[in-house]
């Protein structure tokens, strides 16, 4: 017998739609939550119509999922509930008190309106540990303000340092704000069930994309508050490693991305930079981040006199970290992402072939490897099963809610 998943015996209220709400319970899934995708009846998460590309089915035509919505899906179960009446209302109430985990992304209030909103639910389930994802957080003076992965960058400072500079701004080419809120979220989740666990009490878990984009500024951020100098776009340059950097070959581009002394004096022996090697502006990475203007243009005349392959071979021979910059075909085709499975194919009811093909979870368990139980669900797929299982309703009392509307 295979050991049960972390997270078996844990069961998720999702009322989340787009992506760091999705992303944050799809990971849980992964890790053996029994997710339950709450969609409004007839409409669903958004994203289902984010599109193209959408799955093809067996008459080689789209069907209504796309590409978008498989990202963030898996492992769920979708059951449909109007939370506008309140026979849904009434239904979510009844599963919630079969839920350890609530998660949600509607503007701060709206589930309020509905009595869906954490002080209204906490005396009731007690245990329960409620987390909202919004744009801006519980508090403060945008609080209620809709938020979106792109205003968080923009707002957040990423922008101010992507891209090259002199040009307007650049986002990140995914919606990065997003997912990382949702990875903060889970994580957060994980400890407030350990908490709960122990002493019984469930929480309010409020996690925000500006807040996440404001901790992703990482190393940036702290330089600013260290030294009080705003940083400034550096293109591929970064901002405390010099070489790290792309540089173009003879045929393409490279990354060169020598970390620490030893490293930058084993690219001039393979370089044959022997000027640059005895040159004491360049003698450690403080110096050459001073002198960062007259030693790039000079590593970029010696890159250009091998091909990309070329150099991937010999700066993995001398221990140099260097690399190609892949298009994302290339990505999958690369035998490592292939030898680690980052590409996973899930059986799916709409799909012409018969399955999706989806990008795996990149955690690697020894004990509990991550399961891929089940596809993205269609819209109320499993809402009869999940109010049977749950609840123990009857087809005729499922059939009597459907009638009423609630489902």
């Amino acid at each position: 017998m295979p050991a049960p998943l972390p997270l078996d015996g844990v069961r998720i209220f999702d009322l989340t739609r787009i992506l760091a709400g999705p992303t944050c319970t799809q990971l849980l899934g992964d890790l053996g939550a029994d997710v339950i995708k709450i969609e409004r009846p007839g409409e669903g998460d958004d994203t289902r119509r984010w599109g193209p590309p959408y799955v093809k089915g067996e008459d080689g035509e789209d069907t209504s999922e796309s590409a978008y919505y498989l990202c963030a899906n898996r492992n769920k179960r979708s059951i449909t509930l109007d939370l506008s009446k309140p026979e849904g209302v009434a239904l979510a109430k009844k599963l919630l008190a079969e839920c350890d985990v609530l998660v949600e992304n509607f503007k701060v209030g709206s589930l309020a309106k509905l009595g869906l909103g954490y002080e209204q639910l906490r005396e009731e389930f007690p245990r329960l540990v409620y987390c909202s994802v919004t744009g801006f957080g519980q508090t403060g003076p945008y609080a209620k303000r809709a938020g979106y992965d792109f205003l968080a960058q923009g707002m957040g400072g990423i922008m101010s340092i992507t891209g090259t500079p002199g040009v307007e701004p650049v986002k990140v080419g995914v919606g990065i704000t997003d997912v990382m809120t949702g990875m903060y979220a889970a994580t957060s989740i994980l400890a407030a069930l350990r908490h709960r666990d122990r002493t019984g009490e469930g929480q309010h878990v409020d996690c925000c994309l500006l807040d996440t984009q404001v901790a992703w500024l990482i190393n940036e951020g702290t330089n600013y508050l260290v030294s009080g100098k705003v940083p400034q776009p550096l293109g591929n340059a970064h901002p405390n490693i010099v070489p790290y950097q792309v540089f173009p070959t003879s045929d393409g581009h490279l990354i060169l991305a020598c970390g620490n002394d030893g490293q930058f004096q084993r690219w001039c022996d393979l370089a044959g930079a022997d000027d640059l090697k005895g040159d004491p502006r360049f003698a450690t990475n403080p110096l050459r981040i001073v002198n960062r203007d007259a030693l790039t243009p000079r590593i970029a005349e010696y890159m250009k006199t091998k091909t990309t392959d070329e150099w991937v071979a010999a700066l993995e021979a001398a221990g140099v970290p260097g690399g190609p910059v892949n298009t994302i075909d290339r990505v999958f085709e690369d035998p490592q992402v292939k030898a680690r499975g980052m590409r996973i194919e899930v059986p799916h009811p709409l799909a012409g072939d018969g399955t999706v093909p989806l990008i795996a979870n990149p955690v690697k368990f020894s004990g509990t490897p991550v399961e891929y139980r089940r596809a993205p669900p269609t819209l109320g797929q499993h809402t009869d099963e999940v109010l049977g299982e749950v609840l123990g309703m009857s087809a005729e009392e499922i059939a009597a809610e459907k009638a009423k509307g609630a489902i």
